[in-house]
């Protein structure tokens, strides 16, 4: 079926458009969904070092995801004990009593969500721990990889525990199977008693194949995204339920033992979905500050973190740090600049260089606070503003805009940016809207006041229903989405960066949806509005293309303009470095529509171009484990280009036209 109506675009190319903000497309990381522990962060031993707790102090969690294991003639006694630590941060540990052997004795961990892990056949695994001898004779372990019903071993090493002393014991496990639900098991093999702490199992295949790293596959969808930005942590576990759960990010670098877990906020009961668990969702803190920063690197993104000012969620507590208490809060934020971007002459700059980077990260961006309002924000931004600018002026502050697009706290915070004196450079607008609210508001920024701080749209996706575990990744989302995009690139003098949140969620331990990469144990696939996201920032221009839209009835032969909240969208761009035209151009109708496109101002035009298309039969369509690729980008050349030429736009479809001068 093709439309009633046929459009004329005219592409004014003798009139210069606005720079399009280079950072205008990034990604937004918040360790929600298992995004973290469990997720891109590839350690597979869930409870490494024994410090899990039920924040209400009532059960003791300290063994979640771990059991004994012995044959019916051996005994063993396992129990957390903390008698004499590892280190002050790193309480707990386990002791084992091998008091009868018999056949097998030993403990065995589950993995995250009591899911166990995949292995592959022909890789290797970093095993690690740190162990004691309790006695004065050596102990020997055999550590292994296994099926969980069957026993059967599929990687093996062993290790000699030697001395009363903490000590750190490394080695390899082999894989000789593909599975998709191990466990670790370790055995102990002779009667006798011994200590350990900080268990952990990593792939040696992880991106970029730093040890100890992220999950390959997950980082590489990321990096697909071709993202400007990364920010981090969040999103509302900066912020925590109590002065104990804010994040804290100098808990977070330095020696992975070292590090304090915390708990993580969408644990709670009030975010489990049905059927969806996430009683163990704690932060290990072994992705921390120094892995974001090295992810942005490798991912070549500049990093954006988001650091507390003393208030946890407004949502809930609302707790608040007194004003002459707000010091250590705001050295916290100076340190950090200096943990970037310091030599080796500065105290948290010569941090990073003994972790391993001696160059600095180059840190331009800091948020100040996550999604928070009112006079209490306010009046601690301003005293961040100014301590931090005083000592960097050239790093780029973020303010909040508040928890949503419009109304009183949205407003009262334009009111007061108007006359702070303390201005920040940019604001954080955060939107969960319906499909319906991102079509009917793709001109929001056109009349946006350029003197107050520059937009960036820190989180935001279309939400198909107000109950959570109903909203759908769908291409009717995907397709608003990228609709209000062309026009925010078309204000992208104003507006500098936006992020779709959230990035990641685990299938069946997700606490919110729609999310724009799901994935599993072995799977990963991306959504419709992931490629949505991965057309736009793979196709960016440096300049825009002014243009004019309008549409004639065939019927009646009238003309008019469009106001592009019609069905047809579209922002033209120039590359200068391929010297290429690209157009993009969103379809909403149900069918297919005829536009004669006119560049005005320019002839030599090739007479072929290239196409990337996204398009779905349905709205409801989505992709899946088992069809990941149903909307994802379609690659063809298409002819008949010049000065004027005539192209067919699918219904319900994201086209770009890369049109070559």
């Amino acid at each position: 079926m093709e439309n009633k109506n046929l459009y004329t675009l005219t592409l004014n190319m003798e009139t210069e458009g606005i720079k399009i903000s280079p950072m205008l497309y990034g990604a937004f990381f918040e360790d929600i969904n298992f995004a973290g522990d469990g997720g891109i962060y590839a350690e597979l031993i869930k409870n490494r070092s024994f410090e899990y707790f039920d924040i209400n102090g009532v059960l003791d969690e300290r063994l979640m995801g771990w059991e004994k294991l012995s044959d019916k003639e051996s005994e063993i006694e396992i129990e957390v004990v903390s008698d004499a630590p590892l280190n002050e941060n790193n309480i707990n540990y386990l002791h084992i009593d091998v008091k009868k052997l018999e056949n097998i004795a030993g403990i065995k961990n589950l993995g995250f969500n009591n899911a166990g892990f995949l292995i592959k056949n022909g890789e290797k695994y970093d095993f690690s721990m740190f162990a004691r001898a309790s006695l004065d004779k050596d102990v020997k372990v055999i550590v292994t990889i296994q099926n969980n019903d069957t026993g059967e071993i599929y990687g093996q090493a062993s290790l000699s525990i030697k001395g009363n002393q903490w000590r750190k014991y490394e080695t390899e496990i082999l894989s000789n199977n593909t599975f998709n639900n191990a466990v670790f098991v370790l055995y102990v093999e002779t009667e006798t008693s011994l200590d350990i702490d900080m268990v952990s199992l990593f792939p040696k295949n992880t991106f970029n194949n730093r040890k100890n790293g992220l999950r390959a596959d997950l980082v590489q969808f990321l990096k697909d995204l071709k993202p400007a930005f990364l920010r981090f942590p969040g999103g509302c576990v900066v912020e925590g339920r109590s002065y104990e759960n804010m994040y804290r990010w100098k808990d977070t670098i330095g020696d992975i033992s070292q590090r304090k877990i915390n708990w993580n906020r969408w644990q709670l009961k009030e975010y489990q979905l049905p059927n969806q668990n996430s009683d163990e969702y704690f932060q290990s803190y072994g992705l921390g500050f120094y892995e974001y920063f090295l992810l942005c690197e490798d991912i070549g993104a500049e990093p954006v973190p988001v650091l507390n000012v003393g208030m946890t969620c407004q949502w809930h507590e609302g707790l608040l740090v007194s004003i002459g208490e707000l010091d250590e809060y705001i050295q916290d934020v100076l340190d950090l600049i200096e943990y970037a971007n310091g030599d080796e002459t500065t105290v948290w700059g010569k941090k990073r260089i003994e972790s391993g980077h001696v160059e600095p990260f180059g840190l331009k961006y800091i948020g100040i606070g996550n999604e928070q309002w009112g006079e209490d924000y306010f009046e601690r931004y301003e005293i961040f503003h100014k301590a931090i600018k005083k000592v960097y002026p050239d790093i780029k502050l973020i303010t909040s805009a508040g928890w949503t697009s419009d109304g009183k706290d949205f407003d009262n915070a334009y009111k007061w940016m108007k006359k702070t004196e303390e201005k920040a450079d940019l604001v954080d607008e955060h939107f969960y809207k319906s499909p319906e609210w991102f079509t009917q508001n793709i001109n929001r920024y056109d009349n946006y006041n350029r003197k107050l701080p520059k937009v960036f749209i820190g989180e935001y996706a279309a939400h198909t229903s107000a109950v959570i575990h109903e909203r759908r990744n769908n291409w009717e989302t995907a397709l608003s989405e990228a609709a209000f995009l062309t026009g925010v690139e078309k204000n992208s003098d104003h507006v500098l960066m936006a992020s779709y949140a959230p990035l990641l969620a685990k299938s069946g331990y997700s606490q919110w949806q729609p999310d724009l990469i799901w994935f599993n144990n072995s799977e990963v696939y991306g959504t419709p509005n992931y490629y949505v996201q991965q057309v736009f920032a793979n196709n960016l221009g440096d300049k825009i293309i002014p243009t004019i839209l309008e549409k004639s009835n065939v019927l009646d032969n009238s003309v008019c303009k469009s106001s592009d909240t019609d069905d047809l969208c579209v922002a033209a761009s120039i590359d200068n470095e391929t010297n290429q035209i690209i157009l993009k151009a969103v379809n909403l109708s149900c069918e297919k529509i005829k536009s004669v496109i006119k560049i005005k101002g320019k002839n030599n035009i090739a007479p072929c171009g290239n196409s990337i298309i996204l398009k779905a039969e349905k709205l409801s369509d989505e992709n899946t484990y088992e069809n990941p690729t149903k909307i994802s980008p379609i690659i063809k050349a298409f002819d008949g280009v010049g000065s004027e030429f005539t192209y067919e736009f699918d219904k319900y479809s994201v086209t770009v036209l890369r049109i070559q001068l």
